[in-house]
């Protein structure tokens, strides 16, 4: 059972408000029980998902159906990168080893470096979110900082915080510039360069071997053709699906970013995510990952165990959580609502 809050203050520094630990108090403490059957059987269906997909758009050449392969293998990557993820916050095994070693493998095919995500998603993203000039997620820009851009640059913020802009800025901001071309501090340099030559190495074996059989089974064409089919149009796939699904968890109109000095981690944590309710095969896939506020109190608990943890965080926080079903219309309303941010009122803009 959840432990109960209590009336004392909290040895924290800061107001009990304030504080996280009135939240991680709510979570029963099963919900943070590993099982390595039950890792090993999520990656396994992980695996299958993304592997019937493939299958799928290699067999398949009825080309009114490809599109729609391509986004279920899109989907399948997400659901591996998710696994990935969880891994990489030491929370799928109880085993160090197996989560790293895993959570390498998974992250392969969406092409991320396991170690540079680390760095980033881990000790970046969620020790600061949604705090003014430290989280680099989806981070708003001000009216002053957009004034003083470009017109390629406003052109860029205008496609990239549009409705169809997810994965153009998750592309670019989070994957090209924060996982492959970003230059580390020194003392993570060493693990994220192994770590980038072991994903060089078996990217660039995948497309070989693709590429070898576009050729055997439809010559130089298919050599072209097949790794585009297989392997690159479902990376961007995955890329839109992963951008869309940061930003619907981090930016609504009522989520507010907080300057450095206002922020605290229960803002951040709780305040600052989201809950969403989506279509019980598109969660299969993804394994939980819209269930976001529990993994932002606590990221050790499983993505098995984030419904019920949600749950309890909700019972004892109504009025914080934001729980709701995703909509296609409210998406594109917030894309709308949500383009520059005022910090010092704390609400969103349009354009000026």
């Amino acid at each position: 059972m959840a432990q109960t809050l209590t009336s004392e203050p909290l040895a924290t520094g800061r107001n009990s408000a304030d504080s996280l630990l009135p939240a991680l108090r709510a979570i029963p403490r099963h919900c943070y029980e590993r099982s390595t059957a039950k890792g090993l059987a999520l990656v396994a269906r992980g695996v299958a998902l993304y592997a019937v997909s493939v299958a799928l758009l290699f067999f398949v050449q009825i080309w009114w159906l490809v599109p729609a392969l391509w986004a279920l293998a899109g989907l399948a990557l997400a659901g591996l990168f998710v696994l990935g993820h969880d891994c990489a916050h030491g929370a799928l095994f109880n085993s160090k080893r197996m989560n790293r070693t895993i959570g390498r493998a998974l992250m392969v095919p969406t092409l991320h470096v396991y170690e540079s995500w680390v760095l980033g998603h881990n000790r970046i993203h969620h020790g600061h979110t949604l705090r003014q000039g430290m989280d680099f997620v989806w981070h708003p820009k001000t009216v002053e900082e957009y004034q003083a851009m470009s017109r390629l640059q406003k052109l860029r913020h205008r496609i990239e915080w549009s409705a169809i802009g997810a994965g153009f800025y998750y592309g670019r901001e989070v994957w090209w510039n924060k996982m492959i071309t970003f230059e580390s501090p020194e003392r993570y340099r060493v693990q994220i360069r192994k770590d980038k030559r072991f994903l060089t190495i078996w990217v660039a074996l995948g497309f070989l071997a693709t590429i070898a059989l576009g050729f055997v089974t439809g010559g130089a064409l298919g050599a072209v053709w097949l790794p585009i089919k297989l392997l690159v149009v479902p990376f961007f796939a995955f890329i839109w699906l992963i951008g869309f699904t940061v930003y619907v968890h981090h930016i609504a109109t009522d989520i507010k970013w907080w300057p450095r000095r206002k922020w605290t981690s229960f803002a951040g944590q709780v305040e600052g995510t989201t809950v969403l309710r989506i279509p019980r095969l598109a969660n299969m896939y993804l394994n939980n990952i819209f269930v976001h506020v529990p993994h932002h109190v606590d990221v050790r608990i499983p993505c098995h165990a984030l419904p019920e943890a949600a749950a309890a965080i909700k019972a004892e926080f109504p009025d914080a959580v934001h729980y709701d079903r995703l909509r296609l219309r409210g998406y594109v309303a917030t894309t709308r609502a949500c383009k520059l941010y005022d910090f010092d009122e704390q609400r969103w803009l349009p354009y000026p």
